[in-house]
């Protein structure tokens, strides 16, 4: 499977516990789409949180953030990291 990073916008102040809220949701059904959220951050000053999964397709991600209503603004492909 690909990794993917979505980014979302107007999330500002956002608290940590609000970023696990939608980190949980999104787990909480991502097998239905055949997607792994693996990690989330946020910067609460800009309002841009990050989301970094494993997932079939850009399109199943934003159904998983969809129904959880948070829709992802941007996906982009994550064909190369190093850690």
């Amino acid at each position: 499977m690909t990794q993917f990073m979505d980014v979302h916008h107007g999330w500002k102040d956002i608290t940590a516990e609000q970023l696990q809220q939608a980190h949980d949701a999104d787990q909480a059904i991502e097998k239905e789409e055949g997607v792994h959220f693996e990690r989330a951050w946020a910067d609460p000053e800009s309002g841009t949180v990050y989301c970094l999964s494993e997932a079939p397709s850009p399109e199943a991600v934003q159904r998983i953030h969809e129904r959880t209503g948070h829709r992802a603004d941007e996906i982009h492909p994550v064909p190369l990291s190093i850690w």
